[in-house]
């Protein structure tokens, strides 16, 4: 997919792509994550998404999503809350294919019989996986050529549709995450990473780009406060608008 070299994103690695990385570290690092999330309102964002093409879908009252890359899903709880008072019978599962994450989210949801963890690729998802599945900052940590066929393969994994939660790449949210975790942190993977991942984030023009690219043309965006983008892509047939 070809993007403007005046805007190009960084394709640097970062350090929780290493799959060799675990331990304290590790889970030190998703628990943090976790709590930046939350503060800068990110699970809201997903929320969102899946509350659009949930109603789109005309409200059922029973959902089934598939969280790629879920890390350690903590936002999934304002999910499993909004589900429980719209009376709607979900069940999740978390997929990532890291090991180790894998195991910490198990434990975090030790107690929780509506959510399951599976490690995996997300392009072994089979198709029709799940009503809604949902990748939360999984995008930007794809090189350029992927990002065509990550979308296409979460969507064709989703009855309903695909909601995604990343990154808008911008000068003043990498100075403002270098300064929150320089403050806030001291897990070395967190103060190498949260700038990077700004970095490695998305402009408008890159994402229109996208929507050019075969079957990704009903791909819908938004912007989102604190420098989010929300992604909402219809399933294949699916009736739902955006």
């Amino acid at each position: 997919m070809p993007l403007d070299p005046l805007t190009a994103r960084s394709q640097a690695p970062e350090r929780m792509d290493d799959l060799t990385i675990g331990g304290r570290e590790l889970a030190e690092a998703l628990a943090q994550l976790a709590w930046i999330n939350r503060l800068l309102g990110a699970p809201w964002i997903t929320l969102e998404g899946v509350r659009r093409l949930w109603r789109a879908a005309g409200c059922p009252r029973r959902l089934s999503l598939v969280d790629v890359g879920a890390g350690g899903g903590e936002s999934n709880r304002l999910l499993l809350r909004w589900a429980a008072l719209s009376r709607v019978d979900l069940g999740i599962t978390l997929i990532d294919i890291h090991p180790e994450t894998c195991a910490y989210a198990a434990r975090i949801y030790a107690d929780e019989p509506r959510v399951r963890v599976e490690q995996g690729d997300l392009f072994d998802l089979p198709a029709g996986h799940a009503d809604l599945v949902t990748a939360s900052l999984l995008l930007h940590h794809l090189p350029n050529e992927s990002l065509p066929r990550a979308l296409r393969a979460m969507r064709q994994a989703a009855r309903i549709g695909l909601v995604v939660n990343d990154l808008h790449r911008h000068p003043a949210a990498e100075w403002l995450i270098r300064q929150a975790t320089r403050l806030l942190s001291r897990n070395e993977m967190i103060r190498h990473d949260a700038p990077l991942s700004v970095r490695r984030g998305f402009r408008a023009a890159e994402l229109r780009l996208l929507r050019e690219e075969p079957g990704l043309e009903s791909l819908h965006f938004a912007w989102r406060p604190f420098f989010r983008y929300l992604l909402i892509l219809p399933g294949e047939g699916s009736p739902c608008g955006t």
